[in-house]
């Protein structure tokens, strides 16, 4: 059976000399692997449609096993992330983070439209640290394991000065600071960025400038959140991680 779907390619494994083995992210059913045969010759008519990142139409034969790729068109190619180093590597990060937090065939029409933001964003230049922050927030959600940043996790109070405590999932204020030894201090900005970034709609995400600071903070607290609840470890974050590095230097 043939199925058309709108998809963004997160993954390409290549496959003999000439084939490709590569995973669409769709709207209409989720992730989706498909072999691309002859993707690898420079004439072929799957050779740029099956390129990273690239957002498209596809039509495929849909199998109980890996689906064949049978034609499709290009919507989007992201060419600016295409032509930096940094960019390509915070897009290779997102689209290998969505490919490890889900399943085969799960529509999610919600995290598609997420990830073509994403894209769009790191395409048009918007700060990319700051896209990764909040998309990470968003996959959090996804994966059912969303810190509480709204309130203290243990007594519920909104307002005051919050430290994050890893162990607790969430903020915790200045009373309940003896729930976790370990609790990581942060400014009241770093707290209401990263309630901010839950909720930011990345199709309205203007050109937020954020002090190298407040970066640090929010990293050091992704980073660490992460490591504790999502059990990943991506070598794309590894590579990003050693780009943020080189790039202080």
């Amino acid at each position: 059976m043939l199925k058309k779907v709108e998809g963004i390619v997160i993954r390409t494994v290549d496959y003999g000399e000439t084939n490709k083995i590569i995973t669409l992210y769709t709207r209409e059913t989720g992730k989706v692997g498909v072999m691309a045969r002859g993707a690898k010759k420079p004439k072929s008519r799957l050779s740029a449609v099956s390129q990273l990142f690239v957002y498209g139409q596809y039509l495929y034969r849909h199998t109980s096993g890996l689906g064949g790729l049978n034609q499709g068109e290009i919507i989007d190619s992201f060419r600016s992330i295409r032509n930096d180093l940094f960019l390509t590597s915070y897009a290779a990060y997102a689209a290998e983070l969505v490919d490890k937090l889900t399943e085969e065939q799960k529509s999610n029409p919600y995290l598609f439209e997420m990830l073509y933001q994403v894209l769009h964003a790191l395409d048009e230049e918007k700060d990319p640290e700051v896209v990764l922050f909040i998309f990470e927030l968003k996959m959090l959600r996804v994966a059912g394991i969303t810190p509480q940043l709204d309130r203290c996790v243990n007594c519920g109070l909104a307002d005051g000065k919050f430290h994050f405590s890893i162990n607790e999932g969430g903020l915790l204020c200045h009373r309940c600071l003896s729930v976790d030894p370990y609790h990581i201090p942060m400014t009241k900005r770093a707290a209401e960025l990263l309630h901010l970034f839950v909720h930011i709609d990345l199709r309205r995400l203007g050109n937020i400038s954020l002090k190298e600071e407040s970066k640090k903070e929010i990293r050091k607290i992704l980073n660490m959140y992460f490591e504790a609840y999502s059990g990943l470890n991506l070598k794309s974050k590894r590579f990003l991680d050693q780009l943020e590095r080189f790039k202080l230097e």
